[in-house]
């Protein structure tokens, strides 16, 4: 098992690989918003863990496993973040994404895979339910209890 920091640095690895072909540890640090030296020291728990090479003032490069893990994770990433946008989020969508991220199963997101889709194949589906939703039936539970 990784810890949600653990697999935000692997999928922005992951992403810079894509992006720029090598990762530096300055880089990965910039992208993170993190001290190089911090950066280091997960460079360093990823690599005990088989998941990237690195070797002392050398680029960090992914093994088969961790570029495996980083695909997934940065899919994750961007189908969550289309997910709160299909459904009309507005504000906060990385935010949100970030705090349900590693929490998600792998079932759970097959799962918002196949409404997404479905949604993109049958837009009125989409169109129906929000109709549906405007449509007065309950108090606005939330509101109603006054949790925001």
């Amino acid at each position: 098992m990784l810890t949600g920091s653990m697999e935000d640095y692997l999928e922005m690895i992951y992403q810079l690989a894509q992006e720029k072909g090598i990762v530096r540890v300055s880089d990965l640090a910039a992208a993170l918003g993190v001290r190089p030296s911090s950066a280091t020291r997960m460079v360093r728990k990823l690599c005990a863990r088989g998941l990237v090479h690195c070797r002392k003032y050398r680029d960090i490069t992914l093994t088969p496993a961790g570029e495996k893990l980083g695909r997934f994770l940065l899919w994750r990433d961007r189908l969550l973040k289309e997910f709160l946008l299909v459904l009309g989020v507005e504000n906060g969508v990385a935010e949100q994404v970030e705090g349900i991220e590693h929490f998600i199963t792998p079932a759970t997101m097959r799962f918002i895979r196949d409404l997404v889709d479905f949604l993109r194949e049958h837009p009125g589906s989409w169109a129906a339910f929000r109709s549906y939703r405007k449509c007065p039936r309950y108090p606005d539970d939330v509101e109603f209890l006054g949790f925001w």
